[in-house]
C-alpha cells in the first residue's frame, strides 16, 4: 500500500473531524449537506493556480493539500498546509496563491454562494471560523519565525513535530507516516533538498528519529522538541 493511500485511509472524515473540533453535530450536518462535489487531488500538479477567482469552499475530507506561492524566478515556497476537517474558504478577488495536493487527496468543494447564507445564518458558525482562522494564523506566525530564524536542524525537526501533532499522532508511541518529498520538506522549510537529505541524516545520527520506510519512529520525543523549539500550545 502506497503512501497516499495510507494516508487517505487513515484520515478522518469531515464530519468527525469538525466534531471533534468543537462543532455541534446540527451545524456539521449542515454543512456536509450543502450544495457540493467530491473532488479526487493527484499531487504533484496544481489544484488551483494563483490569480484565480476563489468564489467557492473547500474542506479537505482526506489527505493533506498545501497553499502554495512562487517568486520571480518560479521557484515554490508551501506557505500552508491544510490537514482533514480544515477548510479553505472563500475570499473576495482572485486568490493570490495557488493550492496543491502534498498527496492523493478528497476535498469537498462548495460554492460561496450556498456557504455564505448558511454561516450568516449561523453566528455559531462564524465563530467556529474564526477560531480556525486565528489558528491558523498562529500556524503561519510559526512557520515565520522558523524559516527566519532556526538552523536547518530545527527547521525540519519542527516540521516533523508539527506534522505528526496536527495527524493525531501518539508521537511516544507511533511513527508519523511522512507524507512529504524531500522536495517539499525543502519548499516548506525553505532549503535545499540535498540539505534537507543531510538534516535527516542528522537527526538519525544523534538517535532522535529512526526512518522505516515512510515511517518516522520518534525514538526522543522530548528532545526533538528541544531540538525543534517546538512548543505546541500554538496549535490549540
Amino acid at each position: 500500500m502506497n503512501r497516499e493511500t495510507r494516508l487517505m485511509k487513515n484520515g478522518a472524515g469531515l464530519g468527525e473531524t469538525l466534531l471533534r473540533a468543537g462543532l455541534e453535530p446540527r451545524l456539521t450536518k449542515l454543512l456536509e449537506d450543502m450544495p457540493h462535489k467530491i473532488v479526487t487531488v493527484e499531487p504533484r500538479r496544481p489544484f488551483r493556480e494563483r490569480g484565480v477567482k476563489r468564489d467557492e469552499v473547500m474542506f479537505v475530507r482526506s489527505g493533506l493539500l498545501s497553499k502554495y506561492k512562487t517568486d520571480g524566478a518560479g521557484r515554490r515556497q508551501i506557505v500552508a498546509l491544510r490537514f482533514p476537517g480544515d477548510g479553505i474558504l472563500p475570499r473576495e478577488g482572485d486568490a493570490d496563491y495557488g493550492v496543491q495536493a502534498i498527496v492523493k487527496s478528497e476535498v469537498m468543494v462548495g460554492r460561496a454562494e450556498d456557504f455564505d447564507p448558511i454561516v450568516a445564518a449561523n453566528p455559531e458558525l462564524s465563530r467556529f471560523f474564526w477560531k480556525l482562522i486565528e489558528r491558523h494564523t498562529s500556524i503561519g506566525y510559526e512557520w515565520l519565525v522558523n524559516c527566519g530564524r532556526r538552523d536547518s536542524t530545527a527547521r525540519v525537526a519542527h516540521l516533523l513535530c508539527e506534522t505528526a501533532q496536527r495527524a493525531g499522532v501518539d508521537a511516544t508511541h507511533e511513527p508519523l507516516v511522512n507524507p512529504f518529498t524531500q522536495q517539499q520538506i525543502a519548499d516548506i522549510t525553505g532549503q535545499t533538498s540535498v540539505n534537507v537529505n543531510r538534516v535527516f541524516a542528522d537527526l538519525e545520527r544523534q538517535g532522535l528519529i529512526r526512518r522505516q520506510g515512510r515511517e518516522i519512529h520518534f525514538m526522543d520525543w522530548a528532545e526533538i522538541q528541544r531540538v525543534a523549539s517546538f512548543q505546541p500550545n500554538y496549535l490549540n
